[in-house]
């Protein structure tokens, strides 16, 4: 392809001009030619259907008819005037009507001339009319680049009123006829003649203008193929160049550290998901390459010894390690159940947050430095500039999605050589957005529970049952059981949902009042110190009830609290729904969660409820939050980016996606520093993607 020439400005293209150019600039992001080509339709209109007008009494809504104006009036209005022309095909006629460019039109307009008109039908009085219908000559429609399905292009409501589908039909037609022959293939002829793909300008001369639905499909996989495709050898190049360039601290010791926490001191047999990880993490440590791995488990399968062990493969190669959580709440958990996990083998560990005393600070700092002090945990607070470690040999973020690439990256360079990283979520990711946005890191997933935990029920309650709910609360309570009930905070209405906490907290003392019952309350609006008072109440079991927010989402561990009750479920994402259930179901008794909604549901929310109470599993539930969300909402546009694809989706295309991955392995495989002749193409491609600012080149 010429990409010179798809570089001009889109105002130089015959048709477009500087106030057309702005608009389209500004609605739909359209600055150059190859913008333009690469806008793909959002849906096709048959037009191999020519109807006669005596057929038109069922009422079609789009319809095609080949006739002649036979006359042309104005009619004056209450408010302005229409246009009106009489038109017929033989078999009988219908009204053209016409309300704004009326002269325009009047004068246009050829009488007893074959035209082809296109719109919407209505019925009008005892007849039909069609209100601003495309008309074209006969003549002209037949020149034009034919199409058996007409386009629809994406396009606003600002877009619309100024440029038409029409025009822009039309404005495609000229792109194409000025560039045409210079679509050149960016892939390989051998991976064309393998995979049996059309050519590149078969593809997007069809995917604009096609003859039908077969051609269609074949243009539309041609290009998912590709743009794929790219995505993966993007990804795939960075990770063997990662390996390759970024050398990592072998750690050729598995010492006295591991082994000794392995045999002597582990509170509970490890599952064979997580010994497959560990297995995993002890050959990239071992390697002379950076390791770079996400580590994905669900709420409670038991990430945190995973890290705990990972850091004394650091210990015993003597490397200090360091782990960082989104939130203080998080980091402090983290800090405790290491810190027990720990506690027989004399290991320095230490927390630094927001909320560290000075003269803490300052002994943290020094041990820091003098390598004393062997695994710090934290939050944003170990990111800055005046924490120094030592030797710092693996560094472990937790929720990775928290925190921005700006703020990693201070982490890598603590040292002169980068740590070993260790990504961990317990937002379990579709696998299809994991090998895209995580594609250039080495996934490992524990996916199996524990033994001896129970799978947590859920059920879900309208609010007309409230009765029903409050009954077995007192039956779950009078078990010595304690229970979370969480009210959703969305920040645009910050001050409404206080109101409706804080009359939550209100009912609910009245409902289980002292002395019988206690009542903790945790909410944004409550200082640190604070908040750990109520959370310490109700973790020494003096309190029986936690009323709070989503702050509970994340690192509150109450083994005792075995009911969870979601208020305004139907206000809350898949995700988070599956974190706040994840804070119960922590100790060996059966734990509960409810869903409490108002009645009437949307179709969406009424799919969340049935999927919580269907499964447990975190992946089936990623799933269909993938498909109820798409892609950019599940990963939050503001630290990974809404993937910046043009005509392939995530959710629909999956398998396009794995087709595509598998062949760019297969290709870097065979040709990792893309050398051969026939890998030219390819290789210049990517070259020029590399050029080019997007989210892919900073992911991890």
């Amino acid at each position: 392809m010429n990409y010179n020439l798809l570089e001009t400005s889109i105002e130089y293209l015959k048709g477009v001009g500087p106030q057309r150019g702005d608009l389209l600039k500004q609605e739909l992001s359209i600055f150059k030619y190859g913008d333009l080509l690469h806008l793909y339709p959002n849906r096709y209109i048959d037009r191999t259907k020519y109807y006669k007008i005596n057929e038109l009494f069922n009422n079609h809504t789009e319809v095609q008819i080949v006739g002649k104006v036979i006359h042309i009036k104005v009619v004056e209005q209450k408010r302005g005037k229409r246009l009106v022309a009489t038109f017929t095909d033989g078999t009988g006629e219908i009204e053209l009507v016409w309300f704004q460019g009326i002269k325009w039109i009047k004068d246009s307009l050829k009488l007893n001339t074959p035209y082809v008109i296109f719109g919407k039908t209505n019925r009008f009085n005892q007849g039909i009319s069609m209100p601003h219908p495309e008309l074209e000559l006969l003549e002209e429609h037949k020149k034009n680049i034919s199409s058996a399905m007409q386009a629809v292009y994406p396009s606003t409501e600002k877009l619309s009123a100024k440029i038409s589908n029409k025009s822009m039909i039309k404005l495609m037609q000229q792109l194409i006829m000025e560039t045409h022959a210079l679509f050149t293939d960016s892939l390989s002829q051998d991976l064309l003649k393998t995979l049996g793909l059309i050519s590149i300008k078969e593809a997007l001369i069809q995917i604009h203008f096609p003859k039908n639905a077969e051609i269609l499909a074949k243009a539309q996989f041609r290009l998912k193929f590709e743009e794929l495709f790219y995505i993966q050898m993007q990804l795939l190049i960075k990770n063997i160049a990662r390996k390759g360039k970024i050398k990592g601290f072998p750690f050729n010791e598995v010492g006295s550290y591991f082994n000794s926490f392995y045999k002597n001191h582990l509170p509970f047999p490890l599952t064979n998901a997580q010994k497959k990880v560990i297995k995993e993490i002890r050959q990239d440590v071992g390697a002379p390459a950076q390791m770079n791995r996400l580590l994905q488990g669900d709420v409670g399968s038991g990430k945190t010894i995973v890290a705990f062990m990972s850091c004394l493969l650091a210990l015993d190669n003597n490397f200090q390690a360091c782990m960082v959580a989104p939130t203080e709440i998080l980091a402090t958990q983290h800090f405790l159940g290491i810190s027990e996990l720990g506690k027989a083998m004399n290991i320095n560990i230490k927390l630094l947050t927001g909320s560290t005393k000075t003269a803490e600070r300052k002994i943290i700092h020094e041990e820091l430095e003098n390598g004393s002090l062997q695994i710090l945990i934290g939050t944003h607070a170990v990111f800055e500039d005046k924490v120094k470690f030592k030797n710092i040999g693996l560094a472990i973020i937790d929720e990775q999605h928290r925190f921005g690439v700006e703020q990693r990256s201070k982490l890598w360079k603590k040292n002169h050589i980068p740590p070993h990283v260790l990504v961990m979520t317990a937002t379990p990711i579709p696998r299809t957005l994991a090998m895209s946005l995580y594609g250039d890191l080495d996934i490992s997933v524990i996916d199996e529970l524990p033994p001896g935990r129970k799978p947590i029920q859920t059920m879900h309650f309208f609010e007309r049952k409230r009765l029903t709910v409050w009954h077995f609360i007192r039956k779950e309570i009078a078990k010595g059981r304690q229970v979370y009930i969480v009210y959703p905070l969305i920040e645009e209405s910050e001050s409404l949902d206080y109101k409706n906490l804080m009359e939550g907290y209100e009912g609910i003392s009245r409902d289980f009042p002292l002395p019988q019952y206690s009542v903790s309350i945790v909410h944004g609006k409550m200082t640190p110190a604070e908040k750990d008072r109520e959370m310490e109440r109700f973790s020494k079991g003096e309190t029986n009830l936690m009323v709070a927010t989503t702050v509970i989402e994340v690192g509150v561990n109450v083994p005792n609290a075995s009911v969870m009750i979601i208020e305004s479920a139907e206000r809350f994402g898949l995700s988070q729904l599956h974190q706040l259930r994840g804070r119960v179901g922590r100790g060996a008794e059966q734990s509960y969660c409810i869903l409490m909604t108002r009645d009437k549901l949307s179709n969406d929310s009424k799919i969340r409820m049935e999927t919580m109470c269907r499964t447990n599993d975190g992946f089936e539930i990623s799933e269909v939050d993938l498909k109820l969300r798409g892609p950019g909402d599940i990963m939050g546009t503001q630290q990974s980016g809404t993937l910046p694809l043009k005509i392939a989706d995530l959710v629909k295309d999956q398998d396009i996606l794995h087709y595509a991955r598998h062949q760019a392995i297969q290709l870097l495989k065979k040709d990792p520093a893309l050398e051969l002749p026939e890998h030219q193409r390819i290789k210049n491609k990517l070259a020029l993607l590399n050029k080019k600012a997007t989210i892919w080149n900073y992911i991890s």
